[in-house]
């Protein structure tokens, strides 16, 4: 399974874990620009923002750790353009679905407020 094989498996556990808890997903693989967000979703009367991680192993760190700074200011950047665009009026939220998969299982952490913008 090559990397882009496995992001996509990923994602679409990730939306269905979501699913499952009842989250209402607005939309999947958002562009704005260059830059992405995998998911963003409505649950609790909030907007949901999800970065979804996932590797074979994590032998070189859990997935979730690959979120750095960096990537977070990418996703603030794509969720305020969302925000803009559908005229969104409800607090967000990030969260982190870190995914290890490997031919025998997939184990999910779903990382709620993973991080928070800076002011």
């Amino acid at each position: 399974m090559t990397q882009q094989e496995l992001g996509i498996l990923g994602e679409v556990k990730a939306a269905e874990f979501l699913k499952k808890k009842k989250y209402k997903i607005l939309a999947r693989n958002y562009r704005f620009g260059k830059l992405e967000a995998d998911i963003i979703c409505e649950a609790d009367g909030k907007l949901i923002v999800v970065e979804v991680k996932t590797r074979q192993t994590a032998e070189i760190g859990e997935p979730w750790k690959a979120v750095t700074r960096s990537k977070q200011k990418q996703i603030i950047k794509v969720a305020n353009a969302y925000i803009f665009d559908k005229d969104i009026q409800l607090e967000t939220r990030f969260d982190i679905i870190s995914i290890v998969h490997n031919g025998f299982r997939s184990d999910i952490e779903h990382i709620e407020d993973a991080f928070y913008p800076l002011v």
